[in-house]
């Protein structure tokens, strides 16, 4: 069975964008759906991630993943033979979700 890719997105998001940008590093293909988030939130968003509610998720043959960081994880995971996205030692890997984390919770948060 061939990989589905498939992500639930709302343009201007910077967490949508993460994720695009971790699926063109290691060349997946994908089906983008936007979403009207503000509005009308689509029933396979609220099926696809019922606690949250909230874009980006990542559909991977059926199952979701929901949470930026945590798909651009999954994705660095599943497709393992492309291009990594994070570092291989512990520490720099570390350093590298520390500074993910201070942009989600203190930069973005300025943006908004």
């Amino acid at each position: 069975m061939a990989d589905e890719a498939v992500l639930l997105d709302f343009w201007p998001s910077p967490f949508g964008m993460r994720v695009k940008i971790a699926l063109a590093e290691k060349g997946i293909e994908y089906e983008c759906k936007e979403e009207d988030y503000v509005s009308n939130k689509s029933p396979l968003l609220l099926q696809m991630n019922p606690i949250h509610k909230k874009i980006p998720v990542l559909i991977h043959n059926g199952k979701p993943v929901s949470k930026s960081l945590i798909a651009v994880q999954y994705i660095d995971e599943v497709w393992k033979d492309e291009a990594p996205l994070l570092p291989s030692d512990a520490y720099l890997r570390a350093q590298a979700r520390f500074w993910a984390d201070f942009v989600d919770n203190k930069v973005i948060l300025l943006i908004y």
